[in-house]
């Protein structure tokens, strides 16, 4: 049944009984009308609303519930789909709700995939052209610059010295963006290696101090989840020295019953009331495709803490 029909019949039924009581009744209206048959006539009218009012908040129930989950629904943290319940046409809405919404959380995720696939095949690119062509041009630069200061005159040769320096830290500059851009120890020896090489990167180049905790028995993860954590882990790090004000970070690791968890835990000055920027909500879609679960919020003393879960067989 519609629920234009089912509301039609909630009032008629209402009517209905109003009808009945008065033809049936003892109650009978004079001209002019009494003041007691005009009280009894506003109590009546005054139930009827009551139970009109009742029974369509009953009825309409539904419909408010799905109402809450139209506002809160977010394709980047899925939740619990509302239950398929009402009748005839409330019923129907819920159930093509819970359809548009697994739709688009297939069609997101697979245009995000799409996306972030581009994107690392372009870092990978500009990362091997900041390899292969910048830093052989600054390589050839420094063996001219050896060259030309090993014959020139003691003033030159000190003032080419220096420019040997300054291009030797743009070249080891170049190539810290290009590990950045492609994470070489990851493909190369593993996740493990390639977490304590970005801690150990980012601890040098800033005032963090940094703990690990690796567990020796973690579970094999595929390339695709493999590369969601380091990415996970790398925007994580990068906020907390850029953005946190933290003096320690930790880095955890470890092995649960069904997959790996990430855990990534400051004690900076926390979010706050700062709404999520796009690093977060990045990593947010890259955890989504791999079936993964992120939280990001205050650590237990403060600070702000990252958990990814990664369940085993993620690809």
């Amino acid at each position: 049944m519609s629920l234009f029909w089912r509301i039609f019949l909630l009032n008629a039924a209402v009517l209905l009984v109003a009808m009945l009581l008065l033809l049936l009744g003892p109650v009978t209206v004079s001209t002019p009308v009494l003041f007691t048959e005009a009280m009894i006539m506003i109590g009546g009218l005054a139930a009827m609303l009551v139970a009109n009012a009742v029974l369509l908040r009953v009825g309409l129930a539904p419909l408010k519930r799905l109402t809450r989950a139209m506002t809160t629904t977010d394709l980047l943290r899925p939740g619990p789909r509302p239950a398929v319940t009402g009748h005839g046409g409330i019923a129907d809405l819920i159930e093509t709700f819970n359809s548009m919404l697994d739709r688009l959380e297939a069609e997101r995720g697979d245009s995000a995939a799409r996306a972030l696939t581009a994107q690392e095949d372009e870092r990978r690119r500009v990362a091997q052209e900041l390899h292969d062509e910048v830093g052989q041009t600054l390589t050839a630069v420094l063996l001219e610059l050896k060259r030309v200061a090993d014959h020139a005159p003691a003033p030159v040769r000190d003032e080419l010295r220096q420019v040997q320096e300054t291009t030797r830290g743009s070249l080891d500059e170049i190539r810290r963006i290009a590990r950045r851009l492609r994470p070489g120890d990851l493909e190369q020896l593993g996740l493990i290696s390639a977490l304590k090489a970005l801690t150990t990167e980012i601890s040098g180049h800033s005032d963090l101090t940094v703990r690990r905790r690796f567990d020796p028995d973690l579970p094999e993860l595929g390339e695709e989840a493999e590369l969601v954590v380091y990415r996970v882990a790398q925007e994580a790090i990068t906020n907390t020295a850029r953005h946190a004000s933290a003096r320690n970070l930790e880095l955890a690791l470890t092995r649960t019953d069904d997959g790996v968890r990430l855990r990534i835990r400051d004690d900076g000055r926390g979010l706050g009331a700062a709404t999520e920027g796009a690093g977060i909500r990045g990593m947010r879609e890259r955890a989504l495709l791999v079936g993964a679960e992120l939280v990001v919020g205050p650590g237990p003393e403060g600070g702000t803490e990252v958990r990814l879960h990664v369940p085993t067989g993620s690809r």
